[in-house]
This record gives structure tokens, sequence and C-alpha cells, in this order.
């Protein structure tokens, strides 16, 4: 039996306006959001140096990306939903970029852990060495 052609209604993915996060950022969020730097709100020009910073940035990358192309109110959801949760956490007193300026990028403290014991994850709850944790 042969297999049916594509259909030519089937639409493809449409594709990002920015190639990745590094662009986005320098090309669009940067420039747009502009913010008054120092005491309330802070940035760091190196900012892929904080984890944290990559990670929110990319992911306000991907629905900025995905919600521009869903009609008339796609933008001020993605304003509502994402841009204005993220915001007072990256750029806030408490955020990734905490200790820096837009002039100075120091290393954020990071928090110590202490190696799981062999076997300690995935253990019968009842196990008499779980007790008392």
């Amino acid at each position: 039996m042969p297999k049916p052609e594509p259909s030519t209604t089937q639409s493809k993915r449409p594709e990002s306006l920015y190639p990745d996060v590094t662009a986005w950022v320098t090309g669009h969020f940067v420039p747009m959001y502009r913010r008054t730097l120092g005491g309330e709100f802070r940035w760091c020009a190196q900012w892929w140096r904080h984890g944290e910073a990559i990670s929110r940035l990319t992911a306000l990358w991907f629905s900025w990306e995905s919600m521009r192309l869903q009609g008339a109110t796609g933008m001020a959801l993605w304003y509502r939903d994402h841009l204005d949760h993220h915001i007072p956490v990256l750029l806030g007193p408490r955020g990734p970029f905490y200790q820096c300026t837009e002039n100075e990028h120091l290393t954020p403290h990071q928090a110590r852990t202490i190696p799981v014991p062999a076997g300690w994850l995935g253990l019968d709850p009842d196990d008499p060495d779980l007790v008392d944790a």
C-alpha cells in the first residue's frame, strides 16, 4: 500500500524569529524591557554566567516565540503570564543578579550540598534506618 502524501494543509512549525536565547536577550529583551538599574532592579552584563538567569530567559524566549504567533491577545497573555512573573525574580534584590551591578559580575554564593548516602533514595520507607530521618 502506498504511503499517503503529506497534506498541504498541514503546517510546518514556524521558524523562530531569534535563533537562540542569546540573540533574543541581546536583540529583544535588553533593548525592550528597560529599567532604572540599582536598588530595586539589578542586571548583570554577564547574564550568561548565571544558571538561573539562563534557565528563566530561555523559558521566556521559548514562550515569547510561541505566543507572538497566537493572534491579538497572545502577547498580552505572555506579558501577564510569563514576563510579569519573571522580571521581578530576575531583576529583583533576591534574584540571580543580586550581587552584580550593570558593570560588574560577582559570582553568587552556591548553597552547600552533602552527597546523598548510597542507597538512601528509593529504599523501602519502612526501613528502620529511615525512621530517624
